[in-house]
């Protein structure tokens, strides 16, 4: 994905959608349409899927923007692939070479209850609120209490982004190696392994690999602004060393 961080027509946006009101800004819609595709915004009822690049598929099948996602599919992404989607309340970025199991249950109102991921490999942001659930990686459990988070999965080793709320961070392998996660801004990223001794599989991790630009593209499809703001002009990394 190109680096468009310093653009200042991003930065214009950003600050549009942090400050809820992107609408009212003249030539906004156009302005987002370059920047990320199409203007972003709640996404309609009936519908689940953004913005696809390269080639996704849902439960097998190759997927469009017509496609619906339920709370039990599995999406998957090939070589050079992303697909922006949204389940219920879940908003979700899945990067390129991922295969993700959905679990959860459709409520009698139509609604989507998600439980939990199995992320079998790849890389994974994802937005929710009050709605705990579950993130299994082939090295990890993640307990989520509605964040927002980023995830990369491998069969050795789990990169986790507690990018803000609260997670209970535990090893597969190793239930002595846990920890618990409480972040406003992308305050305490972590490995999760299962190689090490002991109660010594999660060190700690460097911020990379997402942005705060992309975490509110996806809460703005579901109505809702992350909730960090900004100090001053809008950047897409905390600035803290780890």
């Amino acid at each position: 994905m190109d680096d468009k961080t310093d653009d200042p027509r991003r930065r214009l946006l950003i600050n549009a959608l942090t400050a809820g009101v992107f609408s009212a800004i003249p030539g906004s819609a156009a302005l987002a349409e370059g920047l990320f595709g199409t203007a972003p915004s709640k996404m309609q009822t009936g519908r689940s899927i953004f913005r696809i690049i390269g080639k996704a598929t849902v439960n097998g099948k190759e997927a469009s923007l017509d496609t619906p996602i339920g709370p039990n599919d599995v999406v998957a992404t090939e070589k050079d692939s992303e697909i922006v989607f949204v389940v219920g309340g879940h908003a979700m970025i899945l990067r390129a070479n991922s295969h993700l199991d959905l679990k959860g249950e459709k409520k009698e109102s139509g609604s989507f209850i998600i439980s939990g991921l199995r992320m079998l490999t790849g890389k994974l942001l994802s937005v929710s609120r009050n709605q705990p659930m579950t993130i299994r990686t082939p090295t990890a459990t993640l307990g989520i209490r509605g964040t927002g988070l980023y995830v990369e999965a491998d069969p050795e080793l789990t990169y986790f982004c507690t990018c803000y709320g609260t997670t209970d961070v535990m090893s597969t392998d190793d239930p002595t190696s846990t920890d618990v996660v409480v972040a406003t801004h992308h305050d305490k990223p972590l490995y999760i392994t299962s190689k090490a001794q002991a109660g010594k599989n999660i060190p700690r991790a460097g911020f990379k690999n997402h942005s705060d630009q992309e975490l509110m593209l996806i809460e703005t499809l579901v109505g809702r602004s992350p909730p960090f703001v900004f100090p001053g002009t809008s950047y897409d990394a905390p600035r803290r060393s780890y």
